[in-house]
């Protein structure tokens, strides 16, 4: 208490640094997106046909992209221009963008559009790069 008294900037800092924690841990706990790895989305390609939704910009996805991804920025989500995604709303849906920290958002509007399957991947493109995963470039 008395280093509270002594440091009351401090100890609302931490306190507001804590509440933070528990809510982001909360939220993610209960969150209908899941982050997955690399290899998972690997499998998930492979063995249910995932689709692979790019929100990075038409010129970054221009210059390299998954395999199949298809390309739709978070305002084409938010907006609900989803008439390429419809056929696939039973099929598990891959967010990502370029490091893994964009694409929470878009992902979760899949959800609440009724995608049953939706996924993030963790560290994005960045991540996926990283381990020398395969890209194509142009359209």
């Amino acid at each position: 208490m008395q280093f509270v008294s002594s440091h009351p900037v401090l100890s609302f800092g931490w306190l507001g640094l804590l509440i933070a924690v528990i809510y982001t841990t909360f939220k993610g706990a209960t969150s209908k997106v899941k982050d997955i790895g690399n290899t998972e989305l690997t499998r998930l390609i492979n063995s249910e046909e995932a689709v692979v939704v790019d929100t990075r910009t038409i010129d970054d996805f221009r210059k390299g992209h998954i395999v199949g991804a298809i390309n739709l920025t978070p305002t084409d989500i938010k907006n609900g221009t989803l008439a390429v995604l419809d056929k696939h709303k039973e099929r598990p849906v891959v967010v990502l963008c370029a490091n893994g920290t964009a694409s929470k958002a878009p992902a979760e509007a899949l959800v609440k559009e009724g995608f049953s399957q939706v996924y993030t991947l963790k560290n994005g493109l960045s991540g996926w790069t990283g381990e020398n995963l395969p890209l194509v470039r142009g359209k």
